[in-house]
């Protein structure tokens, strides 16, 4: 692979690697699926407890209003709770409801048990690679929101 090609191939792979994740973890659900951009927001909230929509919106790179819509169905499908913030009555924080917690448990175990499955498929190397890149696929996950963040 020559360093013209790299980033178009790498971004292929990453691409085709989350398709196929989401793909496979689609199949066999009982419930209704939620979409992509409903997941990411459950789990923003899920690692920012509290997180106001403006902020959500910011970390998510999406318009505010598209994400007002977001929280109007999860509160609907009972995922999220709107609470009323203490400090600034006219702004609400996001909270996970129990239905939403299990729900991501469950897809987090789905997952971890794909991937698994498949890294214990590769050879010894394969694998050693996988883990090798790690630190810099999450330095590049770092610049590209750092970029977005300055734009």
């Amino acid at each position: 692979m020559d360093e013209e090609t790299f980033p178009e191939e790498l971004a292929d792979a990453l691409v085709g690697v989350q398709r196929l994740l989401r793909r496979r973890l689609r199949a066999g659900l009982t419930v209704p699926r939620l979409r992509g951009a409903e997941v990411e927001l459950l789990r923003l909230v899920e690692s920012r407890p509290g997180i106001g929509v403006s902020d959500a919106a910011k970390e998510l790179y999406l318009a505010g209003n598209s994400v007002s819509t977001l929280v109007n169905q999860l509160v609907k499908e009972g995922h999220l709770v709107r609470e009323t913030d203490p400090a600034d009555r006219r702004a609400a924080r996001l909270l996970l409801t129990e239905k939403a917690e299990a729900r991501l448990g469950d897809w987090k175990q789905r997952r971890v048990a794909l991937v698994s499955r498949h890294i214990t498929r590769l050879d010894a190397a394969d694998q050693e690679a996988l883990r090798a890149a790690l630190p810099a696929l999450r330095a590049l996950a770092v610049t590209l929101h750092e970029e977005a963040e300055e734009t």
